[in-house]
């Protein structure tokens, strides 16, 4: 079963449970994935849903962020809530020794030594954890770190 089978599935489990928050969600979802789907003219992969799923997290922690500091924890517990859920059709994310592994080879086969070659050392990192979930700026702030002590 596909990741769109999936929240068909569980859209029509909330509808049928009356889980307005999860069925919001999936509806959400569902809708964020057909207006790709409709904009490229084809039906989409995996890999590209799971994108549209990382986008809507991200979205949604920036969401938290801004509701904190405006002093709205009501609205900041509804996004984290959504997040979770949304989290919850991802796959599993990449571990701290995982990210490491990945950015350490990256660096090694690009032989890569300045930070000027920072943008193929992350994207080569990204291809070697493709399937997992992987918080692109916290995979970049990595590499430059890495990047900065060797050159």
């Amino acid at each position: 079963m596909n990741l769109a089978e999936k929240i068909q599935k569980d859209l029509v489990d909330a509808m049928r449970a009356k889980d307005e928050l999860r069925l919001s969600v999936l509806r959400g979802i569902k809708a964020a994935i057909k207006h790709k789907e409709v904009e490229k003219i084809r039906t989409l992969d995996e890999a590209e849903s799971i994108q549209i799923l990382q986008t809507l997290v991200k979205q949604r922690k920036e969401s938290i962020e801004q509701f904190t500091k405006g002093n709205r924890p009501e609205l900041a517990g509804k996004e984290a809530k959504e997040l979770a859920i949304i989290e919850s059709y991802l796959p599993a994310s990449a571990s701290e020794a995982e990210m490491d592994a990945a950015v350490t080879k990256a660096i090694s086969e690009s032989g890569a030594n300045s930070i000027k070659q920072m943008g193929a050392v992350v994207k080569a990192a990204k291809a070697a954890l493709e399937g997992k979930t992987v918080d692109g700026k916290v995979l970049s702030d990595r590499v430059r770190d890495r990047l900065s002590k060797l050159g």
